[in-house]
């Protein structure tokens, strides 16, 4: 995909039918970034959860036409609201795994961000990033005493990931499992956009390694697990927070389109619904313009 390109069509992207079998029931679970919090059409099952009717579960389901599709995606949410409720404002989410059977055939599961402080890296590195333009403060504010703060909250979460995929399979063992990874938030090589993004180049240099090195844990956890990954990282590659809009599929700290800050937009979540269903139909689907 490249940069500028509008996101991936999807209509025709469905995977050849079972003579046997009928379209699987589809599961999606995860954060934030499954939810499409502030893109509209915005559920209100629960409020809280700012779950979009345009998010990349309802995409996939919606083109490959899964009548059986139950979403308990939630903003905010970490591993540990896949077995027990979320307390949201307003409302509360039940446990995701509730929505798990022994006849669900597909589960999607976008999750880890908020287990290694998603939000609370942001507002750090908001912060204290511009008080160093020429350093990197929020990298030394994580590393001061030495460690690497977030490298090893990612080490802790990876245990967290097995028990939820150990847990899926106990639930639903005849489902196919995607584990999805977390998309490009930032450019992938270079300095960034500072000031525009208050995140010094050597901060940008910081948080991009962070983010690789938590989708490679998720990946590394899909492997031992033998389910898949969907990598959502290198589809948005030319479409990150940096470029312009129309371009970008992830918004900034201040949103130009109806999306939460440094989530996905619509234009994001189709990318994010093009990704699943080229693993799953078996083929690529195109770009194209619109």
């Amino acid at each position: 995909m490249t940069a500028g390109a509008a996101a991936p069509a999807v209509a025709d992207a469905q995977p050849a039918p079972s003579e046997t079998e009928g379209p699987p029931s589809y599961v999606a679970l995860g954060d934030s970034y499954a939810a499409g919090p502030l893109i509209p059409v915005q559920t209100g099952e629960p409020a809280g959860c700012q779950r979009s009717t345009e998010n990349y579960p309802a995409i996939v389901a919606g083109v490959l036409a899964l009548p059986d599709f139950r979403d308990v995606t939630c903003s905010a949410a970490t591993t540990e609201h896949l077995a027990a409720p979320q307390p949201v404002k307003p409302g509360v989410n039940d446990p995701q795994f509730d929505a798990l059977s022994e006849d669900t055939g597909l589960v999607t599961l976008t999750i880890g961000g908020n287990d290694i402080g998603f939000g609370e890296i942001i507002s750090e590195c908001a912060t204290r990033s511009p008080l160093a333009p020429a350093g990197a403060a929020c990298r030394d504010f994580y590393t001061k005493d030495g460690n690497d703060e977030l490298a090893e909250r990612i080490d802790a979460t990876a245990a967290k990931i097995a028990a939820a995929l150990n847990e899926i399979e106990e639930r639903s063992p005849d489902a196919r499992v995607l584990v999805v990874g977390y998309p490009a938030i930032l450019p992938d090589s270079g300095p960034g956009c500072f000031p525009a993004i208050p995140f010094s180049p050597g901060d940008v240099a910081y948080l991009r390694e962070t983010e690789k090195r938590l989708n490679e844990m998720l990946a590394d956890e899909a492997d031992d697990a033998g389910v898949g990954y969907i990598d959502t990282y290198t589809p948005f590659i030319g479409h990150d927070m940096c470029t312009l809009p129309g371009t970008k599929w992830i918004e900034g700290l201040i949103p130009t389109a109806p999306a939460a800050p440094v989530h996905p937009n619509a234009l994001g979540m189709s990318a994010m619904a093009t990704a699943v269903i080229e693993t799953l139909a078996g083929r690529s689907v195109p770009v194209v313009d619109i």
